[in-house]
């Protein structure tokens, strides 16, 4: 994963450590998977929900992404592992994409390892993020 700034909501990160204690909808195969996101949310710049730019991906946001290698745009959203559906583009914040989605800002390029090979991703652009459109608690 990238060393970058990233930031998080508060209402975000309470949110996503209790998921991590609680295990709700975590799979116990995904137990890297809950040890990098804990990582990220160590990491990140903890701010107030009306505080967050609006340009950065926090749960729930919908965002368009280029991946570097192949050219091909995406549109994903970050949700809670429950409401996770590929075919929706509804990416868990468990997947390895997800987890390295969060927190970034768009313009920003992300690096993450799948399976031994490095990934990268540009964020387009924000086409929707909750707490720009007034939704402080999705």
């Amino acid at each position: 994963m990238s060393t970058r700034d990233i930031y998080l909501t508060d209402f975000d990160a309470k949110r996503l450590n209790d998921l991590l204690l609680g295990g709700q909808g975590v799979n116990p195969m995904d137990e890297k998977h809950v040890r990098e996101l804990k990582k990220e949310i160590d990491r990140g710049h903890i701010v107030p929900s009306k505080d967050i730019p609006r340009d950065v991906i926090t749960m729930n946001t919908k965002a368009k992404v280029r991946d570097l290698v192949t050219g091909e745009e995406f549109v994903y959203t970050l949700v809670y592992p429950k409401d996770a559906d590929i075919r929706e583009g509804k990416i868990s914040v468990l997947a390895p994409v997800g987890t390295a989605l969060l927190g970034f800002r768009a313009g920003d390029e992300i690096e993450w390892m799948v399976q031994g090979v490095p990934r990268r991703l540009k964020v387009k652009e924000i086409v929707y993020q909750p707490e720009a459109a007034g939704n402080f608690h999705l």
